[in-house]
């Protein structure tokens, strides 16, 4: 069932987060269920630009309908990830979309405040949620590439002016995390005192962490051993992850692992496997491989076993 992700941060502010998931293909999005539905947990398909222009948006679109037919029981929203303005347009009037990311991050502040307002009344004239950005992230993810001597923290001061402005529904928040997966050099962390900040100036108001992938370091070695060269790849720490999930961060995006995954099962399949050239063989090891990443990750954001709760909160709110 798609539902909006407003719903879904209704009922996991303060309690846990969503897991935000960006696919690009059938072995993905069959993962990314399985996962899901074995640990019980409410999810967001997440497309980005990349994914949508990957093949055919219409046929990523078209699996994710059929992914809702196949489990019927799985509770998520589909979302646009790091929208411009002409995509994030696109994919409301599709009428496919819950929910859109404006990224205006690069703008100055006025501009990025212009350019998300005319997003969010054009998404909610119907019924569509809007995530949008304040502050940049560093590292580069598809067409997103930030230097981090350019990077900058959301300042709390802002947020409250922008979300008034706005009227956006959830905020993503450059809080010491960056895209890729070369996130830290050192011993740095998420910054949760601007988490604390936000939330006290905004109490309730969802925020959403991106560039949250842990970048396993089993997975990286593994990588390595197969023949990968991904020296110093280091991600966020799951503790931090659980720990923000509980001061009002709602949304979490992870898409570099699920990379990560896919990267660590071919190399070693490939390797293992050298007469075969049958893409199916890779192919439902790591639809396995990945469903198990996703249930792992549903317990670290809290959202394992919360799917009867969810169901029945939206239908209340239906109601």
């Amino acid at each position: 069932m798609i539902v909006t992700t407003d719903l879904l941060f209704e009922h996991a502010y303060g309690n846990y987060a969503v897991g935000a998931y960006n696919i690009n293909n059938a072995e993905q999005i069959m993962g990314l269920f399985r996962g899901n539905i074995d640990s019980k947990a409410p999810f967001i398909v997440q497309l980005s630009k990349g994914a949508r222009s990957y093949t055919d948006k219409r046929l990523l679109e078209a699996m994710i309908r059929a992914a809702d037919e196949i489990f019927p029981e799985a509770i998520f929203a589909v979302h646009l990830d790091h929208g411009d303005e002409q995509a994030c347009y696109d994919c409301i009037d599709s009428g496919f979309y819950s929910s859109v990311m404006i990224d205006a991050s690069a703008e100055e502040f006025e501009e990025n405040i212009a350019i998300t307002k005319r997003v969010v009344e054009a998404a909610h004239a119907k019924g569509i949620v809007v995530e949008a950005e304040l502050g940049k992230l560093g590292g580069v993810e598809e067409h997103v590439s930030v230097a981090e001597a350019d990077a900058k923290l959301t300042d709390p001061k802002e947020v409250e002016e922008f979300v008034t402005r706005t009227g956006c529904d959830s905020l993503a928040c450059a809080i010491g995390t960056s895209h890729g997966a070369y996130k830290f050099t050192g011993s740095q962390g998420l910054h949760f005192n601007v988490i604390e900040d936000i939330a006290k100036l905004l109490p309730g108001f969802p925020m959403v962490m991106h560039g949250s992938s842990s970048v396993p370091q089993d997975e990286v070695k593994r990588i390595n051993a197969a023949g990968g060269q991904m020296g110093g790849a280091k991600g966020v720490d799951e503790a931090e992850i659980s720990k923000a999930s509980k001061m009002g961060v709602t949304k979490v995006n992870i898409d570099t692992d699920g990379r990560l995954v896919w990267c660590r099962v071919h190399r070693e399949h490939l390797l293992e496997n050298p007469e075969n050239f049958d893409l199916r063989g890779p192919g439902k090891v790591f639809m396995a491989e990945y469903a198990d990443y996703i249930a792992h990750k549903s317990e670290v954001l809290g959202s394992a076993g919360q799917l009867d709760s969810v169901r029945e909160f939206i239908k209340n709110k239906v109601v």
